[in-house]
């Protein structure tokens, strides 16, 4: 149960929310507006400078949205936001403590995007069946879509990341990246050239037998970064992550990483949390250096 200031500011926005759609009278409308007020908690979110603050209202906010899914499951604006909010949830709060945990988080998102893209075609059961027809099927999707194509192929690469001990999620694979590659197709520049970032640590993490490759992620990094991704700073602490310790250049690992705590926060200002985090991250990896270069001298 909520309570505290938190909790008393939780339930006041979620009685202003209900309230505000209450005076429309149409559907649709209320529709609109629950699913725009979402989006508009996340931006806010976004520019916390504390994320022990967001961090504790995570829960409500997302209760708030599965409940306004149950209200209205067949819109994709509260889907793709459902689909965003485990997804930033579980990455930048849980998996480092509890692996186990942030697997089901991913997997409630994974459905949720899932459920999103399937409302005017069943990706579901395309994503299930032949690969090449799979790719086929992704032609479909136009550049209006690409919010709902990037939150899902988010969760879906975190999902798989953390089960692949599991025959499916290994099987999901190349119908993950067939997506990745339908959304830079789409609209490579999404979100500070995010697409590109998310296709780069996708080859730069799996191993060359199973398609990974670093020169090819080294050319999606370099686009990221051209498109914006620069001002990111958690794109470079994905970079050193992914790229610096499968090259093993332990200098480039920790340069990248001291760029990252040097920079400024208050560039960007929708990038606040996010580079707040990426600082922290960056900090941890800078201490645990010896344990991903651990044959250096």
């Amino acid at each position: 149960m909520l309570s505290g200031p938190r909790g008393t500011l939780a339930l006041w926005s979620l009685w202003l929310l209900l309230s505000a759609a209450g005076c429309i009278p149409t559907k649709q409308a209320r529709v609109a507006a629950v699913a725009y007020t979402a989006e508009d908690v996340l931006r806010a979110a976004a520019k916390q400078p504390d994320p022990a603050i967001v961090r504790d209202g995570s829960p409500a906010y997302i209760m708030l949205v599965d409940g306004l899914i149950e209200a209205y499951p067949n819109n994709s604006e509260l889907l793709t936001a459902g689909c965003q909010s485990y997804t930033v949830y579980a990455s930048s709060f849980v998996e480092d403590s509890d692996p186990g945990k942030a697997a089901i988080l991913y997997g409630k998102a994974k459905k949720y995007g899932f459920r999103a893209l399937s409302l005017r075609r069943d990706f579901r059961q395309a994503a299930s069946g032949n690969f090449d027809h799979f790719t086929a099927f992704l032609k479909q999707y136009e550049k209006e879509e690409v919010p709902a194509l990037f939150c899902t192929s988010s969760a879906w690469a975190k999902w798989i990341g953390l089960n692949l001990d599991r025959v499916e999620a290994l099987a999901d694979v190349p119908m993950l990246k067939a997506t990745l590659q339908r959304v830079i197709e789409l609209d490579g520049g999404f979100y500070y050239g995010s697409p590109h970032l998310q296709m780069a640590v996708y080859l730069a993490a799996i191993p060359s037998i199973a398609g990974g490759n670093l020169e090819k992620a080294k050319e999606h990094f370099d686009e990221a970064f051209a498109l914006g991704a620069d001002k990111l700073l958690s794109a470079k602490v994905l970079f050193a992550r992914y790229y610096a310790v499968r090259l093993k250049d332990r200098a480039l690992f920790e340069k990248t990483l001291k760029e990252v705590m040097e920079a400024p926060l208050d560039e960007v200002p929708e990038l606040t949390l996010s580079n707040t985090l990426a600082k922290e991250k960056a900090r941890e990896l800078l201490e645990r250096a010896d344990e991903y270069f651990w044959l250096s001298p």
